[in-house]
């Protein structure tokens, strides 16, 4: 007999959880949808050049102004959050070094988004025929995916991201289009991907919708 814990990593791998209940997390991961709101979220504020530049004061400002905008088009309905195709990109609140993340996401025809990983662009999702799960802002190291694993336009695809230092490894509906690339510094060419950042849902016009968004910090352990 198979365990809970296989099932359900199974399950949030391979299925994307269509039955699982928002909240529940495999062993180790912590939710980032938790209850009815956008608790563990805030509104997107410049790039990360800029906002190292700005005062705390200039910041807190900023970032009270974004929190207004992104109420009011990112909803989080009954563990889904559901963005109107108007606004900003949705970031989490704190940020992150090496980590994994689990995360369902859907588009629309002609849908366009992406993950931000530590502020800087991006696990691409879109609908291409190149495929979802590519590291679209690459220059010099390979930014398409291996294989294509989308699923149809309109139903639920499961990601997983894994990044360790400056590497990033991306399964697709259990298949590997990301192996171990390294992720450029899509603001700054001449430096390495920032050591830790901001988590983002990618706003790029266009309905999206995000559901069972699971992250295991992997920061000390890789130490």
């Amino acid at each position: 007999m198979r365990s809970t814990l296989a099932i359900g990593l199974s399950c949030f791998i391979i299925a994307g959880c269509a039955g699982s209940r928002p909240g529940e997390a495999p062993e180790g991961f912590t939710p980032l949808i938790v209850g009815k709101d956008l608790s563990g979220w805030k509104g997107l504020v410049a790039d990360p050049p800029k906002r190292a530049k700005m005062t705390p004061e200039q910041l807190a400002s900023a970032q009270k102004e974004a929190d207004a905008k992104m109420l009011a088009h990112w909803k989080n309905e009954d563990g889904v959050l559901h963005y109107d195709g108007k606004g900003e990109s949705l970031c989490t609140a704190r940020d992150y070094g090496d980590f994994e993340m689990l995360v369902d996401w859907k588009i629309p025809p002609k849908g366009d988004s992406g993950i931000y990983l530590r502020g800087s662009p991006q696990v691409q999702i879109w609908d291409n025929p190149i495929g979802s799960g590519g590291l679209y802002n690459n220059q010099k190291n390979p930014k398409d995916p291996l294989v294509v694993a989308d699923r149809p336009v309109g139903e639920w695809n499961t990601f997983r991201i894994k990044m360790v230092g400056d590497r990033v490894t991306v399964h697709l509906n259990d298949k590997l289009v990301v192996d171990n690339v390294v992720l450029e510094n899509y603001w700054e060419r001449d430096k390495p991907i920032y050591p830790s950042g901001q988590i983002e849902l990618q706003n790029h016009g266009g309905e999206l919708w995000f559901r069972n968004i699971y992250i295991r910090d992997l920061s000390a352990a890789a130490r």
